[in-house]
């Protein structure tokens, strides 16, 4: 091997980015020991320059050359040699392979620089060209690093901070290449300023980083999976032939009948797995992810600084890094793959009927996002037997309205029952008949029904979570997690970038301080710096973040989130403030139509209100929680999502259901009584609720707040804000094509496209959305029946709304291993929880479920509910009113009224304690009270049971989950016998020869040392 060859295949020790880079970082050589001797694979990393044609075909060994400027270049001969080949392009399938059209693209990562004043054709000529005009001092070139003219006074001069970027770019690709990976460079693009570093992993990387990432991969052990007989099985046959039409059309959904035996990969352990074909032994998924944790781990230290990824990235020095989706998904000459299959099965409107094609999705897209869209289909599939028994109980209302003897005494206008006055002065009296359709409608919802559906809904959520638990473990079954450990990642899982920032500012501010205690000692050089900024950076000297050190965080934190929730508060108040001020301004109306109407009219406008602010505050508050987070700085990606999760779940769960936690739990409570009543500002009276109750305003609010966020936040923003920003991209690179024209008619390469697609941002604003949603259709499901229809209809249109977004509109993410949902399981537990409480109170407190059953079975005569309508309202005197509180027309219903009522159980105005609280109001709080706690108690315990009845793991699957660890056990003790019986010949061998060495023939014994040292190597040789 002649030194210029070894200057080409490995990187030399004295560069800024040497072999030392990674290593003294990671304690572990990332370069493989063999290097030296692999010329086959190490010269695969030299990129092809001149066309796709192999080196030899050109005549000219590239291994062999020393620099690419000595053997010259002609713009001729290029295109000479470019012309052999019909279209580059396609050989490489547009993007998706190097130039050479054999090795994979497997990871991508993008920067912006200056393009140089000499135009275009300049740039395509320095594309061609491989090195980079550096003194031997710098780095060494990479495969497919464009030229810097020599000619200095051709060029502008480099910004410096453009100079910082590109040095910082080419140590860490030169310490990509130290681990392993092979790049080549593209600035000859569509996108002007714009270069792509296109990343590939070798096999021997992949073997490598699959051992270390302890990836389960299939072995060539197959084993029958186990079925049912009997009954079962023809049950299982009938269902799925019904569900045959409903099923996708991949491969991957088809029901397993034998699994391969899955065991962590090992380099040692090579014989076990099935390599027959190394091209498709690691998906794309896979190799994509091994590149991920290469990129993170991987640091550069120029300009006093260690940096992985995620620096570069949030520095500049990379704008994007992504992995390629694999082809197009439309088109009439469109290659089948997994991502236009996707489209076809699952990111369509016209299969939402379908089932979802989960195998696939995880297959492509990850773990993690693979059990975000099957918990959502459980869930989804969940609401099927929750909608029909809420339609039920609707209809139940809908055909026991005309027998429900409250709301036919309060529409009986034979009663000619008075009403006080709704507000002072400005309000006059009015008949109870008014209120006839908001008390029949009321009894839509507010029946025995309700009860039943609530105790129905509290069961609902925790068969729901159950169902999860056991579809998630036969996720995990089929997905080869079981053993996959959740700390196991943890551990290998990287400080984030802000991180490590300020751990190095701690560090570096405390040797700041150390040297001014110690002025004698002289000023560090600059290699010792550099080694101070590496020891840090590795946690060898045990620097971390305190609670000190995050004390201002905190408390910026808690002082924030109160502020947050107290701006809830007031902006709910100030819709009250609306509401009363409001249905006093139209009480002044003079036409009865607009009189009858004022409690509808101010019910819906002011629920409007309530959803623009909920919608707008919904996105201030991400934000605001994104940057709490941010400010905390947690050590982990994992550690900062869970409490990016906390924080804006809380936020929103505030804003979201603030509104309706009045009108079910406080509107009409602190109200007073006439001539008493209760005042805002000393001029405002709370309001109070229709005779009927609160219970229809309560679903009122409930259902458009949960429809209006379903249809314009969740659909409306999710369609129409990537739409424009598409739009506003495709304008943007219109306005640059109009310059070139040649660029314009040239196919863009995959990765271009890409770059063009919105990066993904992660499944936390995904979750959180659903989780609202499980709220509005668990916590007050007793005022809204109708909820998990609505609901229902919504997931639908979700499902394909999010799998197209994911497919169509965004760059494909990086798959990330995970065996549940995380903290979100946590969430849902509890919102379980809490449902039951609030809906036994909603049910106690806002219906009039228990003053009914109070008066039933206490008050009434004939046992029957006539006269209930009586007995819960009170009487007033109207001479009793406050000076100027009293109707300004007394006579607005033609005659003088003397006596009206008011719902409340008060003493009447005859009594000796008159307007005192009577007896019948604590009979039937201690009535409410008594049917919270049994109710409460009751569903808990049937929740628990149904937890407890059923197993978290499928019978099935545990018995499978053993059967594989006992085929494992057998495979290992297999080869150990054979590794045994193997060295047993040997020896057998061995001993028949040293034998046959003793006993040999004197005619031989010229030869005899010769025997001698055969004898003694045989074993050797074997």
């Amino acid at each position: 091997m002649d030194k210029d060859e070894i200057h080409l295949r490995r990187l030399p020790a004295a560069a800024p980015w040497g072999p030392h880079g990674d290593s003294e970082f990671h304690g572990v050589d990332f370069l493989p020991d063999d290097l030296s001797e692999a010329p086959d694979e190490t010269g695969m990393r030299v990129n092809k320059k001149y066309s796709c044609l192999p080196a030899e075909e050109k005549g000219i060994h590239i291994i062999n050359i020393r620099a690419i400027e000595d053997i010259g270049y002609d713009q001729h001969e290029s295109t000479l040699l470019n012309s052999l080949s019909k279209n580059p392009d396609a050989d490489c399938k547009y993007g998706l392979y190097f130039r050479d059209g054999k090795r994979k693209v497997d990871y991508i990562l993008v920067y912006h620089y200056k393009k140089s004043s000499s135009g275009r054709a300049l740039a395509r000529r320095t594309h061609h060209n491989d090195t980079s005009a550096r003194s031997t001092k710098q780095d060494h070139p990479l495969p497919g690093k464009s030229v810097q003219l020599e000619m200095g006074e051709s060029e502008p001069p480099a910004d410096s901070h453009e100079d910082d970027k590109r040095f910082r770019r080419e140590e860490y690709e030169g310490n990509l290449v130290e681990a392993g990976l092979e790049l080549e460079h593209d600035e000859d693009t569509k996108i002007h300023g714009v270069g792509f570093v296109k990343i590939h992993a070798p096999w021997n990387v992949l073997c490598r980083e699959a051992e270390f990432l302890k990836l389960k991969m299939p072995t060539k052990k197959m084993y029958q999976i186990n079925q049912t007989h009997g009954l079962l099985k023809k049950i299982n046959s009938v269902i799925q032939k019904i569900t045959e039409p409903i099923q996708p059309k991949v491969a991957e959904h088809k029901p397993q009948t034998v699994k391969r035996l899955s065991y962590p990969f090992s380099r040692e352990k090579q014989h076990l797995f099935d390599l027959s074909d190394r091209d498709s032994f690691f998906d794309s998924k896979t190799r994509s992810t091994i590149v991920y944790e290469i990129l993170k781990r991987t640091t550069c230290t120029k300009a006093k600084y260690s940096m992985g990824i995620t620096s570069l990235l949030a520095n500049g020095v990379y704008s994007a890094a992504y992995p390629l989706h694999d082809g197009d998904y439309e088109g009439e000459n469109v290659e089948p793959n997994d991502r236009k299959l996707l489209c076809e099965e699952w990111a369509s409107y016209g299969v939402f009927y379908k089932y979802q094609p989960i195998d696939l999705v995880r297959k492509y897209f990850g773990e993690k996002i693979g059990l975000y869209f099957a918990w959502l289909g459980v869930y989804t599939q969940m609401l099927i037997p929750a909608s029909i028994v809420g339609i039920i109980v609707f209809l139940y209302g809908c055909a026991t309205v005309d027998e429900n003897i409250p709301s036919m005494e309060m529409c009986d206008q034979r009663n000619n029952i008075t009403m006080c006055p709704l507000c002072d002065r400005t309000c006059s009296y009015w008949k109870m008949s008014s209120a006839c359709a908001t008390a029949r409608a009321s009894h839509l919802f507010d029946n025995p029904a309700t009860v039943f559906f609530s105790v129905f809904m509290a069961l609902w959520a925790a068969t729901f979570m159950e169902h999860w638990k056991r579809k998630q473990m036969r996720l995990n079954y089929r997905w080869d997690l079981t053993g996959f450990e959740e700390e196991e990642e943890a551990v290998k899982d990287h400080p984030r970038a802000e991180y490590e920032a300020k751990v190095l500012e701690k560090s570096l501010r405390k040797e700041h301080k150390h040297k001014e205690k110690h002025r004698y000692f002289p000023e560090e050089a600059a290699n010792k710096w550099r080694q101070r900024v590496k020891t840090v950076m590795a946690g060898t000297d045990k620097e971390k973040l305190t609670w000190k050190d995050r004390f201002p965080a905190y408390l910026t934190n808690f002082v924030g989130i109160i502020f947050m929730v107290g701006l809830t508060f007031a902006i709910v108040f100030g819709v009250i403030i609306y509401r009363i001020s409001t249905a006093a301004a139209l009480a002044i109306s003079s036409t009865p139509s607009g009189r009858s109407s004022v409690r509808v009219t101010v019910t819906a406008t002011a629920v409007i209100i309530n959803l623009v602010v909920i919608i707008i505050l919904d996105e201030v508050y991400g934000c605001i929680a994104r940057w709490l987070t941010q400010i905390e700085v947690p050590k982990t990606d994992k550690n900062f999502e869970e409490r990016l999760i906390f924080k804006a779940f809380l936020l929103k769960f505030v804003n979201a259901y603030t509104p309706i936690f009045y009108v079910a739990f406080f509107k009409g409570r602190f109200v007073g009584r006439p001539g008493d009543y209760v005042y805002i500002f000393h001029s405002f009276r709370m309001e109070e609720c229709a005779p009927g109750g609160c219970l229809m305003e309560l679903c009122i609010q409930l259902s458009i707040i949960m429809l209006g966020k379903q249809l314009i936040q969740n659909n409306l923003f999710e369609i129409g804000i990537p739409k424009m920003k598409k739009f506003i991209r495709y304008m943007k690179l219109k306005r640059r094509r109009s310059l070139d024209h040649e660029e314009h008619v040239k196919k863009k390469q995959r990765y271009e496209v890409d770059y063009n697609l919105e990066p993904f941002a992660g499944l936390t604003p995904e979750y959180m959305e659903m989780i609202i949603q499980f709220g509005f259709v668990t916590l007050f499901v007793a005022s809204f029946p109708l909820a998990p229809l609505f609901a229902l209809l919504n997931n639908i249109i979700e499902i394909r709304l999010d799998a197209k977004k994911f497919v169509t509109e965004l760059r494909r993410p990086v798959a990330v291993r995970a065996k549940d949902i995380g903290i979100w399981y946590n969430i849902l537990r509890g919102i379980g929880k809490l449902a039951v409480i609030i809906n036994a109170f909603v049910i106690s407190f806002t219906s009039d479920f228990i003053p009914r059953l109070v008066y039933l079975y206490m008050y009434s005569e004939n046992g029957t509910m006539h006269g209930f309508v009586n007995h819960t309202l009170s009487s007033f005197n109207v001479s009793d009113f406050q000076a100027g509180t009293a109707p300004n027309d007394p006579m607005d219903l033609g005659y003088e009224v003397q006596i009206c009522r008011y719902k409340d159980y008060r003493e009447p105005p005859w009594s000796e304690n008159k307007y005192d609280i009577s007896k019948d109001f604590w009979a039937v709080l201690a009535a409410r009270l008594a049917f919270v706690i049994v109710f409460q108690n009751l569903v808990m315990f049937m929740s628990d049971f149904v937890d407890w009845i059923i197993p978290d793991i499928p019978k099935d699957i545990s018995q499978q989950i053993h059967k594989e660890k006992v085929l494992m056990v057998e495979v290992f003790m297999r080869e150990e016998q054979g590794k045994l019986q193997m060295l047993e010949t040997w020896k057998d061998k061995d001993k028949k020869k040293g034998e046959n060495c003793n006993n040999h023939s004197p005619r031989l014994s010229r030869s005899h040392s010769g025997s001698l040292s055969s004898c003694h190597s045989y074993p050797l040789d074997v």
